[in-house]
């Protein structure tokens, strides 16, 4: 058997064997948890929140063209 001429063919078995293996050996998923409604916020309702403001200038044409 001429392998060069079927190496395409052992290429896709393989990933296929590799991919059916890794898909038998993932753990099982996790069931699905529902939040604690009495579950009660470490952070006041009161707090202040922080604001973070980004200021910069737009980039000009010739400053995209030489990013680009």
């Amino acid at each position: 058997m001429n392998v060069a001429k079927n190496m395409e063919a052992i290429v896709v078995a393989a990933a296929v064997l590799l991919s059916a293996s890794c898909y038998a050996m993932a753990p099982a998923a996790p069931a699905l948890q529902v939040a604690n409604s009495s579950y009660l916020s470490p952070v006041p309702a009161k707090a202040v929140m922080q604001i973070v403001v980004v200021k910069a200038k737009r980039l000009s044409a010739a400053e995209k063209a030489r990013f680009a």
